[in-house]
């Protein structure tokens, strides 16, 4: 009887000088956080804006329906069918909202290298790394023309 109250005592002792949830959790996050920004930064040293440079397109329709595949595997669980910023995994009550590619001010509106960019490297706050999941360049400028001159439109 004995041990088991020095042991139980023990573990109490050493539960009790651990880190507390709430100083777990922000341990997590800071690791994720600092994973996340890595991730960031090598995407960002693998992107090279040139390799777009010889993209051809037979027709615009050819870059459009490819960018709608792309778009409907890739992007829509977060931005959702209409890139309203929607789609699935917010509707499932996910925190992150994505932007409305709709919205008149949307910030890529005009900027087709830096919508290219950003689905390529991604961001820290949540948006995949797709030059790192296996997104080919075509299949980010087919999904930028999409987004630009199909769903905007």
């Amino acid at each position: 009887m004995r041990a088991r109250a020095i042991g139980l005592t023990a573990l109490f002792v050493l539960t009790a000088c651990g880190p507390s949830a709430e100083e777990e959790a922000a341990r997590i996050a800071a690791e994720e956080a600092a994973i996340a920004q890595a991730a960031m930064t090598e995407a960002q040293d693998m992107y090279d804006p040139a390799n777009f440079d010889s993209i051809s397109w037979e027709a615009p329709a050819e870059a459009i329906e490819r960018g709608a595949t792309v778009f409907r595997f890739s992007c829509q669980k977060c931005h959702g069918p209409t890139g309203a910023g929607d789609g699935g995994f917010v509707q499932g009550g996910d925190t992150l909202h994505p932007p409305s590619f709709l919205e008149a001010d949307w910030r890529f509106a005009e900027d087709r290298d830096g919508l290219r960019e950003a689905v390529f490297v991604g961001a820290v706050e949540g948006m995949p790394h797709w030059g790192m999941e296996g997104l080919k360049y075509r299949d980010v400028d087919a999904v930028a023309i999409y987004i630009q001159d199909d769903l905007r439109n």
